[in-house]
């Protein structure tokens, strides 16, 4: 008799499963599509392929950075954008970052900001040739931009700057105070000097509380998995991972490699890296995955719904498939990994001190303190020296029923209708981090379509940007603005 019962429940759950397939759909939406924007888009892609010349790269120690290039970007921004500079204040701030203010006609009401980063990451040494156009050349084919910040960031930067010129232009007026925030060492983690914290600071001292910003993170990406699912993904990062790195040090007697002991201090470092690799963080699905699986299971084929309907159940599953992706370990747990190491000076002399970097990214919820604790308890070896050499908290999560993120959602999927508007987490860092005090609402999203392919050009050979989704982002920008500071 529990034979049959078992078996009559199983029959039930599978026929229910099946049934609830069936109606596991994306949620209806009804976003009427945009009327036509003003956009110079031939103005915009000569701008942006200039602003590709210029080798802004910033460096973690400030009196070694090359400033020169940085001014020559600031005096073609002032060229290029002559209204902006007539009718926003311009401030320079920190080193070489860029503070504009739109002042608004309410000033009751709080303000937006629209971030970007000057910067870029140089080109590694002897790849120069590995490029089909230069990588400072700015080159437009008719299809692509080719450059270093072609996609990280110069893109969001010019079509920022183009939609406020444009807007200008037109004759709108804001209601709403509009910062845009241009930081100019974004890609230098750990650096004595943060433009966008300097920025931040000046805007506490007078202040100002954000209402909302915008800043890289996330994009229209184009997602394709043969037979399973063929759809533009709104990716919109609400949150992003924190950083540390700690110094794991053991100090031993040294000596003549002729005469070793059992082990030495390398040896017994060895150890506690090994430990620290074996025993991740614990991994927890928060609620942002939640959301993300269930928008991206809810566009599959029937048999991806079939899967993705009882997310409920296979939860477990589901994290022990992702803990075999290093992509997908990242988005469920603090991740842990040693990235340098350092001995003895000389191949014939036992090590005195062994040293090495374990760089964490952390979840949010998770502190820098939890991070110290979590070492010293997996690691054996109680000589076992621990410092924390740099670090940042992660950030919090900003909401998904904010003004800015249903303006996000409901631009984005006006452009693209058949869109899966997806919350996520970065990875790595942004400028947005820093604004953390003054602002709850903290997006990172920048309105270009691409492909996987092209995501894994940036930071590498042969970024490029298609030249067709200039236009788009630049009209994307215009009506961010105006929906978020009068007129909708």
């Amino acid at each position: 008799m529990t034979g049959y019962i078992i078996l009559g429940i199983l029959v039930a759950f599978i026929l229910i499963t099946l049934i609830r397939a069936a109606f596991y759909k994306p949620k209806k939406q009804s976003f009427s599509a945009l009327p036509e924007e003003e956009v110079d888009a031939e103005r915009a892609a000569a701008n942006l392929s200039r602003a590709i010349q210029f080798r802004t790269f910033a460096n973690p120690e400030e009196s070694q950075t090359d400033f020169a290039p940085f001014q020559e970007f600031h005096a073609f921004l002032e060229e290029a954008y002559p209204l902006t500079y007539t009718k926003l204040k311009k401030e320079d701030v920190s080193s070489a970052s860029l503070l504009y203010h739109w002042k608004g006609t309410d000033p009751a009401l709080e303000p937006i900001a629209l971030l970007a980063h000057q910067d870029v990451v140089p080109v590694g040494a002897g790849t120069e040739a590995d490029w089909t156009f230069p990588a400072f050349s700015g080159h437009n084919d008719g299809e692509f931009i080719w450059g270093r910040g072609s996609l990280d960031m110069k893109n969001h930067l010019i079509c920022v700057m183009e939609a406020v010129e444009t807007l200008l232009q037109e004759g709108y007026e804001p209601q709403r105070d509009i910062y845009l925030c241009f930081g100019h060492n974004e890609e230098v983690l750990g650096a004595e000097v943060s433009g966008a914290r300097d920025i931040v600071t000046l805007l506490q001292s007078r202040g100002v509380r954000l209402d909302s910003l915008l800043d890289e993170g996330g994009m229209f990406l184009s997602v394709k998995l043969k037979n399973i699912f063929d759809k533009k993904v709104v990716a919109v990062a609400i949150s992003e991972k924190g950083y540390a790195d700690y110094e794991i040090s053991i100090n031993a007697k040294g000596g003549h490699s002729s005469m070793p002991p059992k082990h030495n201090a390398l040896g017994e470092l060895a150890v506690a890296i090994q430990e620290l690799e074996d025993n991740q963080f614990p991994s927890k699905m928060l609620p942002f995955l939640t959301e993300l699986l269930s928008n991206v299971g809810r566009n599959t084929n029937y048999l991806g719904r079939l899967l993705f309907c009882n997310l409920w159940l296979i939860k477990p599953l589901v994290k022990l498939v992702m803990k075999q992706i290093p992509m997908g370990a990242s988005l469920i747990r603090t991740t842990t990994t040693v990235t340098m190491a350092q001995g003895s000076p000389a191949c014939n002399v036992l090590p005195q001190k062994a040293v090495a970097n374990v760089n964490l990214r952390t979840m949010p919820g998770v502190s820098l303190a939890e991070v110290e604790q979590h070492i010293r308890k997996v690691t054996s070896n109680k000589n076992l020296e621990i410092r924390l050499a740099k670090g940042r908290e992660a950030a919090p999560f900003s909401p998904t029923d904010s003004r800015a993120y249903k303006m996000i959602e409901t631009l984005a999927l006006s452009q693209e209708a058949d869109g899966v508007m997806v919350p996520f987490l970065v990875m790595g860092g942004t400028d947005a981090i820093n604004y953390v005090p003054i602002c709850d609402n903290i997006y990172r999203f920048s309105p270009f379509c691409i492909t996987m392919d092209l995501m894994n050009a940036v930071h590498s050979t042969n970024e490029r940007l298609p030249v067709s989704s200039v236009p788009t982002a630049v009209a994307f920008f215009k009506r961010y603005i105006r929906g978020l500071t009068g007129e909708g």
